[in-house]
């Protein structure tokens, strides 16, 4: 099913250190306008452009209207690839700060959803643990609560590659040659197990892998060279202490074959107050792909509750 064109813009966003203009382009479906509420969808990466996630824009059919949006140095937004490897300015705090930026200028601050997946449910996460007033629900797909459980959890995965893929992983990890198309193939045979079993992978997945290639300045800062190869900020990343403070009614989703396992997404189901936990048994970490329609059917049941 292909994805309608959704109507698009830019959004200006000051960012002091920048050391340039920065703009966040976003893209809406369905009957959206100022005063809607409207299901906002966060990207994972960091650093992977929306496209892997369009069609979470079926949603728009239930009658909710969606918006999508690339994040600061990925996809069409501002890149900053001089910033490559400054952790002091790719950090958690910037994209709060860059999605309290669009909820202002999109006029929906006071009432919206959000839908993170990944990175991106990490992210909507901690937005949520400050309790914005506008935030009615909250959707997080196929996320980690703590980065070190994440590594764990990849490196079962990894030893259940075959050996001569495990070798070539462990190789170039060791000689610092992550760069190479070897290593890239090799990390490709877990995507094909654990990020999306659906081959080949969808149109809109290799595209959003492009442009990472293009540019992975906000991937390899925050994240590192592969799933289970975290070298970057998020290192120690978890918010396992502080899901208590989300107060909105939250849905949580992951696959059974997803890399992320239940006891990765497990902390939200434990400590968020009002979490509903659904399993999709024929899916990785892509869902929206994998199951479409029962996702989207979950989603929306779920939002107009």
């Amino acid at each position: 099913m292909p994805t309608p064109k959704g109507n698009e813009g830019f959004l200006d966003f000051h960012v002091p250190t920048a050391g340039k203009a920065c703009q966040t382009w976003y893209t809406t479906f369905g009957d959206y306008k100022p005063g809607t509420r409207a299901l906002v969808v966060l990207h994972g990466g960091p650093g992977i452009s929306h496209d892997y996630l369009n069609p979470i824009s079926d949603i728009a059919s239930y009658g909710i209207p969606v918006i999508m949006y690339d994040q600061l140095g990925c996809g069409n937004s501002t890149h900053l690839k001089e910033k490559h490897g400054d952790g002091s300015f790719w950090n958690v705090q910037l994209f709060l700060d860059e999605l309290d930026n669009l909820l202002e200028k999109l006029g929906i601050k006071d009432d919206y959803d959000i839908l993170g997946h990944s990175w991106g449910g990490m992210l909507a996460s901690e937005h949520a643990i400050r309790q914005p007033k506008g935030l009615r629900k909250l959707i997080i797909s196929c996320s980690p609560a703590d980065m070190k459980t994440w590594v764990v959890v990849a490196n079962k995965l990894r030893a259940e590659l075959p050996e001569y893929v495990q070798e070539t992983l462990k190789k170039h990890e060791a000689d610092g040659t992550t760069d190479t198309e070897e290593y890239e193939a090799a990390v490709n045979v877990y995507y094909q197990r654990h990020v999306c079993r659906i081959k080949p992978f969808p149109d809109d997945m290799l595209l959003a892998f492009s442009k990472l290639k293009e540019d992975d300045t906000v991937s390899m800062t925050m994240n590192g060279p592969s799933e289970f190869f975290i070298t970057g900020t998020l290192k120690e990343w978890t918010n396992v202490d502080r899901l208590h403070n989300i107060k909105a009614p939250t849905l949580l989703l992951n696959g059974k074959y997803d890399e992320a396992q239940d006891e990765c997404v497990e902390p939200y189901s434990k400590n968020i107050p009002n979490c509903k936990w659904v399993k999709f048994a024929n899916s990785s970490h892509s869902p929206q792909w994998e199951e479409r329609e029962r996702y989207m059917k979950v989603a929306a049941e779920f939002l107009q509750s």
